[in-house]
């Protein structure tokens, strides 16, 4: 690895989420347990070097499923993308994630993260009772709970949620449930898996439909503008060894296209907006 690209160890001096990226890179992992739910082989360990320990996922290249419709890569590079363009933006909404070799050969490696205790924190998604949501929250559609009744799907007027619906839009994440969002008891929010993303064809879909045509504010136009220079710098050289180059213009597109409209993507009718199941 060249000496501009490599990442420093942890003894190194290194703190916060540049420590976090040594650990996972340099780190022994050591398989603890399996995550069954998963459509594809996710596995929980510890990963400890240089007196630091931790617990990540690891998603092992050799567990995924081919998708006939991402038939290009592989889950873990767009994991790895993904994070890169989260850090990109500023905002830090994917855990530190790194492509590395495991236990059962190349996969992604991902900083595990602790959620806050139930009840600690206000919400994100609900299902209510009317035809309007209340203040505070933002209407996604209507779903069915079962004996003929329906009731409003709606998510948090949230700053954190709306930065994601913007990543989204950039990655194009065509898989974007409840159960991927990942709020800590310090307030911030993470979101994960993102192993289906950078399609060169619009495939979005998401539970964050709530600012549907609504314009950006000044700060996301920012972000938007400073991610089309990276893209074609920095960002772009890092994205073009994990996506296509295809994927990658479209990236570029996509974030041109953000720009020109300055407003929140709508569903395109062309693809099912919301994923199944939602969460």
């Amino acid at each position: 690895m060249p000496a501009s690209e490599r990442v420093p160890a942890v003894g190194d001096g290194l703190t916060g989420p540049a420590a976090d990226l040594a650990l996972l890179t340099h780190g022994e992992l050591t398989v603890r347990g399996r995550l069954r739910d998963a459509s594809n082989a996710v596995l929980y360990c510890a990963v400890a070097y240089e007196g630091r320990e931790a617990h990540a996922v690891y998603k092992p290249v050799a567990g995924e499923r081919p998708l006939w419709d991402f038939p290009d890569g592989t889950l873990a590079q767009r994991e790895v993308a993904a994070y890169l363009v989260s850090e990109a933006t500023g905002w830090g909404l994917v855990p530190p994630t790194v492509l590395r070799d495991g236990p059962y050969g190349q996969g992604m490696c991902q900083l595990w993260i602790e959620t806050a205790p139930e009840g600690e924190d206000d919400g994100l998604l609900a299902l209510v009772e009317g035809e309007e949501p209340e203040p505070g929250w933002k209407a996604v559609g209507f779903a069915e709970v079962g004996q003929g009744r329906t009731a409003l799907l709606v998510h948090a007027d949230d700053p954190r949620l709306r930065h994601l619906a913007v990543l989204d839009a950039v990655i194009n994440n065509a898989d974007r449930k409840g159960g991927h969002l990942l709020p800590t008891a310090d307030g911030h929010l993470y979101a994960i898996d993102h192993g289906v993303t950078f399609n060169a064809e619009n495939k979005l879909r998401t539970l964050l439909w709530g600012w549907a045509g609504e314009p950006f504010d000044a700060g996301t136009r920012d972000v938007l503008g400073r991610l089309a220079a990276d893209l074609s710098d920095g960002l772009g050289d890092r994205l073009s060894g994990l996506i296509t180059a295809v994927e990658l213009q479209a990236v570029r597109d996509r974030v041109a296209d953000l720009l020109g409209t300055g407003l929140h993507p709508v569903p395109s009718g062309e693809w099912p907006a919301i994923p199944w199941p939602p969460i």
